[in-house]
């Protein structure tokens, strides 16, 4: 099998061939390796590769398995993770030239649990400064290209983690997602990302000054559904660390994975009352409209309507947090910070404590909303985005044949319209590749969960890789 046959091969059944001695943990991360060597100048997905560290971490691997006893679920399998993630030992920058030296003393709570699951870290992958645009650039790395097409991004900002699981340098990762982080990047990359609930996945590590963490999340990024309700199961659970770590139990995420949703009650929204699509956004969602049919389930029209829209409650909260984080690196060190990461503190400091009090409570109202919605539907269905990936920095300016101007420190909010309402919801929401679209871009589908629902979830989208599998078909950079 060559390197790109291996490498595209789902991670549990990388992890089977370990097991199985038919190919040793060392092999396989030197494959990767030589993956990423190869593609990683036209794509630039990591930020700092440790080759010596990963081949020592697969030799441990072997020497486990010649000895046998328990493993992990994703023992000796190479995995890529975002630079949000501190890792010891490993540099990690955030994306911020400010932490370009940066070696920290302990692992985030999800990168110490990818070391339990047994994967071989293979590296950092890019991000933009502190997690803040939906395109993959800043000032420690190179901007991120898309494996499909290297003249358009590849999202933001788990883009590094996207490229590097589109291409087949790895097929697991993790991303973070605050408003769309991973479903984003997926989407526009053609591979499976997850948000997990809310504090399902703890959070702890990193240089943040103290603030409240009502958005963001980690999650896993993959080829494959059943690797991702892996990674959920090896991943999820309560850290002391984390204050708003669920304490709850976990559902398992892989038990009823392959149960279909014969019977299923979906939702379907193409515009949740006020974003506009492209129409080749249209017409996969409209596919994928049918593909739940063809599974069994009923689907119908869910009366989504967000007023105000969920961009302007959720803006004032991520600023202001930017602004409680990592507004002391603007007085510090201003001219080191993205012209997008200034903008946000800048526009943070401009809200009142009664703006930000606000804001939440909006949040609140639509959380209730969405719960009382769950009482009707199973699961409910979305695009992933507005537009397929455009070129580096030229976000599309029409959108739905309308014109589109509703930037906001140089995002264009109205081509990733469906996202953040769930970061702020607090719900779990995936995204699936669903078809493709302009210029030959893929496309996705976001599917969405009860709170705490993840594995249905995760089985929704099991469902739909079946009726809609999508990995016959490759990128480009591959």
């Amino acid at each position: 099998m060559n390197d790109r046959d291996l490498m595209f091969l789902p991670a549990h059944k990388q992890r089977q061939m370990i097991v199985r001695g038919e190919i040793s943990s060392v092999e396989l991360t030197e494959a990767a390796l030589r993956r990423v060597k190869k593609l990683e100048p036209k794509l630039k997905a990591f930020i700092t590769l440790d080759e010596e560290g990963a081949l020592n971490t697969a030799r441990e691997a072997d020497r486990a398995q010649a000895k046998g006893g328990d493993l992990g679920p994703f023992h000796g399998v190479p995995v890529s993770v975002k630079d949000l993630e501190t890792t010891k030992g490993l540099r990690t920058t955030l994306g911020c030239v400010i932490y370009k030296d940066w070696v920290p003393e302990t692992d985030s709570v999800v990168a110490g649990r990818v070391r339990k699951m047994g994967a071989v870290i293979l590296g950092k992958t890019n991000t933009p400064e502190f997690g803040n645009r939906e395109e993959t650039y800043s000032k420690v790395a190179p901007a991120t290209n898309n494996p499909w097409d290297v003249k358009r991004h590849p999202g933001g900002s788990s883009g590094g983690a996207a490229a590097s699981v589109a291409a087949g340098m790895c097929a697991i990762a993790t991303g973070t997602d605050g408003g769309g982080s991973v479903r984003l990047p997926a989407s526009f990359c053609g591979i499976f990302g997850h948000k997990p609930t809310h504090g399902r996945w703890p959070r702890y590590g990193g240089v943040a000054k103290m603030a409240v963490n009502p958005t963001s999340t980690s999650g896993p990024m993959t080829n494959d559904v059943t690797d991702a309700a892996m990674m959920m199961n090896a991943i999820s659970g309560h850290d002391q660390r984390d204050s708003g770590s669920l304490r709850t139990p976990p559902p398992d995420h892989v038990s009823n994975l392959n149960n279909g949703v014969r019977g299923w009650r979906v939702g379907y929204s193409l515009d949740m009352g006020f974003a506009q699509v492209n129409d080749d956004i249209a017409a996969t969602f409209e596919d994928s409209i049918k593909a739940y049919e063809e599974a069994g389930a009923t689907v119908s029209k869910a009366p989504l309507k967000f007023d105000p829209v969920p961009r302007d409650y959720w803006w004032t909260v991520w600023c202001g947090n930017q602004a409680a984080m990592y507004g002391h690196l603007a007085d510090e060190r201003p001219n080191d910070l993205m012209d997008y990461t200034m903008a946000m503190i800048k526009h943070g400091r401009t809200l009142s404590a009664a703006d930000f009090t606000r804001a939440l409570r909006q949040a609140e109202i639509h959380r209730l909303m969405l719960h009382q919605m769950f009482e009707q539907y199973d699961i409910i269905i979305t695009p992933g985005h507005a537009a397929v990936a455009w070129p580096h920095l030229s976000p599309p300016k029409k959108l739905g044949g309308k014109s589109s101007d509703n930037a906001m420190a140089g995002i264009s909010y109205g081509a990733i319209p469906f996202t953040m309402v769930f970061n702020i919801s607090w719900h779990p929401a995936a995204s699936i590749p669903n078809g493709y679209g302009e210029g030959g871009m893929p496309t996705g589908l976001q599917v969405v969960g009860a709170w705490d629902r993840d594995d249905l979830v995760m089985q929704a989208c099991r469902a739909f890789e079946q009726v809609r599998p999508w990995t016959h078909r490759r990128p480009a950079v591959s």
